[in-house]
C-alpha cells in the first residue's frame, strides 16, 4: 500500500512539475479500448512552422484516421523532457514518442524499465560504447532516422544554380553532429553544380535554446546577405524564423526546412528541404494498433520519400525548367547510387 501511494506521489509531483514548468498536455480523445499513444513535442513546441508541427500533424491524422486516443506534452525546459516522458510510459501507453534528438538518452533508459511499453523517437541517436562501436537502440525501441543530407544535397544544387552569386548560406541552430548532416549534403550539392562556389556556414549556439532564437538567425542572416549572400538554407527550427524576417528585409531568397516554409515569407522562399516527421510518427502509430510494431532502426530518405524538396505553383516561377530538370536527375542519381551524398562534414 506503500509502495503504491509512494507511485502515486511521485505521478503527481511530475505532472504538476510539467504544468509549472510551461508544460502543456493536450489529451487530444478518450475513447475505451481504443490505443493510447503518449507524445512529448521537442523544443520550439507547436507552431514553430517546422518539426514539431509536422510531428502532431501526423499525430493528428492517425487520431482521425486511425481512432487512437493520443495525449500531447510541450515541455518547458531541461528536465521537463525526461519527466514528460516518464510520465506517460508510467500511465501505461501503447506508444510514448519522443520527437527529436534530445530524447535519446531518456527513451534509452526508460524503454529498459517499461520492456512491455512501445518507444519511438524521432531523429534518434545511437550510443557508442568505449571500443566506438554503434550500440542498437534496445529491443522496444523504433529509431526513426532521416538522410537529411540527401535532401539537403539538391536544396544545395537548387540554391547554387539559381542564386546568381558565387556565395551560399547556411544558418544552422545547435551545432551538433545531426544539423551537421544538412550542412554535409547543402554543401556537397553546391560544390557539385558550381565546384567554385563558398558556401558560408553559421550556427545559432550550442544549446538546445539555439532552435528557438529568430532574434539571432536574423542577425546571421542579415550578415551573409550583406556579405553576397542571395540564398540561405536553414536547418534551425524556429530561429529560421528570423532567417526568413531577413530575407524580406534584404529582398533575398531563403529555403526552409523539414515542412513547407513558404507562408512563412511568400515569394522569398525558394524552397523548402522537407522531412516526413508526419507521415513516420503517423506509421509508428499504426504499427502500434495493428500489433506489428517491431524495434530497430528505421532510415528515410529520398528513395523511401522521407526527405525532398518543395516544387509546386506557389514557388515554381522562382525554379527555372532547366534547373528543376537538373535537380531531378541529382535526385535519380542519388536514389541509384551513382551519387554518395556525405553526412559528415
Amino acid at each position: 500500500m506503500r509502495k503504491l501511494l509512494l507511485v502515486a506521489l511521485t505521478l503527481l509531483v511530475v505532472h504538476a512539475a510539467l504544468l509549472f514548468a510551461g508544460g502543456r498536455g493536450v489529451a487530444q480523445s478518450s475513447k475505451a479500448g481504443a490505443t493510447n499513444v503518449g507524445i512529448v513535442l521537442d523544443v520550439g513546441g507547436r507552431g514553430d512552422k517546422s518539426f514539431n508541427d509536422g510531428a502532431y500533424a501526423g499525430a493528428d491524422s492517425a487520431a482521425r484516421i486511425l481512432g487512437p486516443n493520443i495525449r500531447f506534452i510541450e515541455p518547458g525546459e531541461g528536465s521537463d523532457r525526461e519527466a514528460g516522458l516518464r510520465l506517460l510510459a508510467a500511465e501505461k501507453m501503447n506508444l510514448v514518442v519522443g520527437v527529436g534528438f534530445i530524447f535519446s538518452d531518456d527513451i534509452t533508459k526508460l524503454a529498459n524499465e517499461y520492456p512491455r511499453t512501445s518507444f519511438a523517437c524521432v531523429d534518434y541517436a545511437l550510443s557508442v560504447d568505449d571500443k566506438g562501436n554503434v550500440l542498437p537502440p534496445p529491443p522496444n525501441v523504433a529509431a526513426l532516422k532521416f538522410r537529411e543530407e540527401e535532401g539537403s544535397f539538391l536544396v544545395g544544387a537548387l540554391a547554387a544554380l539559381v542564386g546568381k552569386s558565387k556565395k551560399v548560406g547556411f544558418v544552422g541552430g545547435m551545432d551538433i553532429q545531426l544539423i551537421h548532416k544538412f550542412e554535409a549534403g547543402y554543401r556537397a550539392g553546391v560544390k557539385q553544380v558550381c565546384p567554385d562556389c563558398e558556401v558560408i556556414a553559421q550556427y545559432a549556439g550550442v544549446t538546445p535554446d539555439a532552435f528557438k532564437n529568430p532574434g539571432k538567425g536574423k542577425e546571421l542572416a542579415l550578415s551573409q546577405y550583406q556579405s553576397g549572400v542571395n540564398v540561405i538554407f536553414h536547418a534551425s527550427g524556429s530561429t529560421g524564423l528570423g532567417v526568413f524576417e531577413a530575407a524580406r528585409l534584404m529582398n533575398k531568397l531563403a529555403i526552409g526546412v523539414d515542412a513547407d516554409q513558404y507562408d512563412e515569407a511568400p515569394g522569398h522562399i525558394l524552397t523548402s528541404m522537407v522531412k516526413g516527421v508526419n507521415n513516420t510518427v503517423y506509421d509508428v502509430i499504426q504499427r502500434v494498433q495493428t500489433g506489428t510494431f517491431k524495434g530497430g532502426i528505421y532510415s528515410f530518405g529520398l528513395k523511401e520519400g522521407g526527405v525532398g524538396y518543395v516544387y509546386d505553383n506557389r514557388n515554381k516561377a522562382l525554379i527555372p525548367d532547366s534547373v528543376r530538370a537538373r535537380v531531378e536527375q541529382l535526385r535519380q542519381d542519388i536514389i541509384a547510387g551513382r551519387i554518395k551524398v556525405p553526412s559528415t562534414r
